[in-house]
């Protein structure tokens, strides 16, 4: 067997996306990697030809390599471990298909190649198709990885958690555990086990695991986005700006941080929100995430016109994202336009039945354009959602009111005004101005 020394050498350029809610999941070749060559076969049914070509890829010559094993499996098209390395070859360049193919010819030929199934695996993790990647990866976990023993092994099980964490964080964390029985923790697999734990709801454990890579690495972009994530959920802003600001720092033009902070402070109405999210919207214009943060701190701040252009540019792109539909509504409505919001607002109840703003939306320009029944339905379904406040009892009124059911009016102008405790005078105006015509 050849040495897995020289195998190690190899596997680092290969990674695939990042699989993690807080984008922090790493690369499946943390550490070490493991040479492209395969270990399982031995070292003297090796010909010449591809011995040849193993050192054109030791030296990187990829031209020459390629050359030597097209000549040879022209000849010999079952050579498992040429086909191999011949994948590798195309690999390490970016070919992604002709790599597939010859990984999986590898596979036809010798079904028990380790190195074909787990660099398959991850080439299809990487480009995302994580179904076909996962037998790969569990195939390659119960086979003999050859004198690489235990550290290749280990990275079979970590590739695997790393797709087991997007769909079943309790087996991505018996992946992960399978992998530490083989070879030391690395910070990667302390921040997997955050991730892990985040998905599971454990936020404290998640919070000590990023603490745990922080303290090694004050640095590290995933801790502290991560860290900073955490905290964003449990609103602890301060603390958030503070660790977000210090990281930027480091790394000023990150932008999953720069995002990460100027949500902490549009959380916190601190104007510095607004230009920062236009400074990164400017730098990465075709981000969806960016694109949605800065439209709603513009709506907040005023600039109803500014954010619909935005949500009009998002929805171009996502025409039946009810939230999206829901931000261009409540510009529309915003601006008085309410012929088009009624309209929008409509449409969001029908792509999302569940979504409480969109009925309030529909309610509101149902008044405002004169369809009291319609306001009534909307409110119908908002209160199945969520509970009646000095708004909702409103326009109940008002609807009430513009069919002529005198009781229910009443009776809501009344909830109107038992709650609104002075917070909208000229509506409370109109309210006691109407009772006291329909309480004649």
């Amino acid at each position: 067997m050849r040495s897995s020394a020289f195998l190690l050498l190899f596997f680092s350029p290969l990674s695939f996306p990042v699989l993690a809610a807080a984008q922090i999941s790493p690369s499946v070749a943390a550490g070490p990697a493991p040479n492209p060559l395969p270990v399982t076969q031995k070292q003297e049914s090796v010909s010449a030809q591809v011995s040849e070509a193993e050192a054109s890829i030791a030296n990187t010559d990829w031209k020459s390599a390629e050359a030597t094993l097209d000549s040879w499996l022209a000849a010999h098209p079952h050579d498992a471990r040429a086909l191999f390395d011949a994948g590798y070859v195309a690999d390490v360049q970016n070919r992604s298909a002709d790599a597939e193919s010859l990984y999986k010819r590898a596979i036809q030929s010798d079904p028990d190649n380790f190195d074909a199934r787990l660099l398959l695996g991850v080439l299809l993790a990487r480009e995302g198709k994580l179904p076909e990647a996962r037998p790969q990866l569990e195939r390659a976990t119960q086979l003999d990885p050859g004198q690489g023993g235990p550290e290749l092994k280990a990275r079979a099980w970590r590739a695997l958690a790393r797709i087991d964490s997007s769909t079943d964080p309790a087996a991505a964390s018996n992946d992960l555990l399978q992998a530490l029985k083989l070879s030391p923790e690395t910070p990667d697999d302390t921040l997997l086990a955050a991730d892990l734990a985040v998905k599971t709801g454990d936020l404290a454990a998640a919070e000590s695991e990023y603490r745990r890579v922080l303290a090694k690495d004050p640095n590290s972009e995933p801790a502290n986005a991560g860290l900073a994530h955490l905290l964003i959920r449990k609103k602890q802003y301060p603390e958030a700006e503070i660790l977000l600001r210090a990281a930027l720092k480091h790394d000023p033009d990150d932008p999953a941080l720069t995002a990460q902070l100027a949500a902490v402070l549009a959380a916190q109405d601190k104007a510095e929100a607004l230009p920062l999210l236009e400074k990164l919207y400017d730098a990465h214009p075709a981000d969806s995430a960016i694109t949605r943060m800065l439209a709603e701190v513009k709506a907040d701040a005023g600039d109803f016109a500014g954010s619909d252009g935005l949500y009009v540019k998002l929805l171009a792109v996502s025409p039946h994202d009810p939230e999206l539909l829901v931000g261009h509504g409540q510009n529309l409505l915003r601006q008085m336009k309410y012929a088009p919001a009624f309209d929008v607002f409509e449409e969001a109840t029908q792509l999302d039945p569940a979504n409480a703003d969109a009925w309030s939306g529909l309610a509101f320009t149902a008044s405002k354009t004169d369809r009291p029944s319609v306001a009534l339905h909307a409110l119908t379904m908002r209160s199945q959602l969520e509970p009646e406040n000095s708004f909702t009892y409103w326009l109940w009124a008002l609807s009430y009111d513009s069919l002529h059911q005198k009781a229910q009016a009443v009776a809501y102008y009344h909830h109107f005004l038992d709650t609104a405790a002075g917070k909208f005078p000229n509506q409370e105006w109109q309210a006691r101005e109407r009772l006291k015509i329909l309480e004649k």
